[in-house]
């Protein structure tokens, strides 16, 4: 157990027991606990392996590899359609969790296989996203703008192609590209 990571499984809440229960599952298939985005993250020789982590209707274990387990038991979850890599197993209350810790730890230990493998997640591409016909109009018009885009890392470039893609009316996806266009010029992410 790490000390540093002790306040996240302290403070009060909904999924304390649950969050209690899958440290304890977690920590005995020896995996190394550190905190990470603000979470419980479990690693192998100093990669991810999986984070625990929770919402308002359910917690989780995440996997950061998801994606390459075998899921013979069925219960891996993609979180939404732009989740490439990582899957999510789900609990909504800590006897969910004893009944199937097994079945959990046999998921960890084919992460650690995984890990071990040097197995790596085939990402998409960013040319592979939608870009949407809005933006590319103004990358067409404004070479700066186009050039400052290109010089954005590909996560950066993917985050902007999913948020202004997202909206179903042309003018809230132009709306969108005229918001964050200053930020593209001066080589800012979504969320920077």
């Amino acid at each position: 157990m790490n000390p540093k990571v002790d306040f996240f499984f302290d403070k009060a809440g909904k999924w304390q027991a649950a969050y209690e229960q899958l440290r304890t599952i977690v920590l005995d298939c020896g995996l190394t606990e550190e905190l990470k985005w603000g979470v419980p993250c479990y690693t192998f020789q100093d990669n991810n392996i999986l984070l625990i982590h929770g919402f308002k209707e359910y917690c989780a274990l995440l996997f950061h590899k998801g994606v390459l387990l075998n899921d013979t038991e069925g219960i891996l979850i993609q979180q939404t359609e732009n989740v490439q890599s990582a899957r999510q197993i789900r609990f909504t209350d800590v006897k969910e969790i004893r009944e199937q810790e097994a079945i959990l730890k046999a998921y960890i230990f084919e992460a650690i296989e995984v890990e071990k493998a040097g197995l790596k997640v085939e990402l998409k591409k960013t040319k592979e996203f939608n870009m949407p016909e809005e933006f590319q109009q103004k990358l067409d018009e404004n070479p700066e703008l186009k050039a400052a885009f290109e010089a954005l890392t590909p996560g950066r470039q993917r985050g902007y192609l999913l948020y202004f893609s997202q909206p179903k009316q042309s003018k809230t996806r132009l709306a969108r590209v005229e918001k964050y266009w200053d930020q593209i010029l001066d080589g800012m992410g979504l969320n920077d």
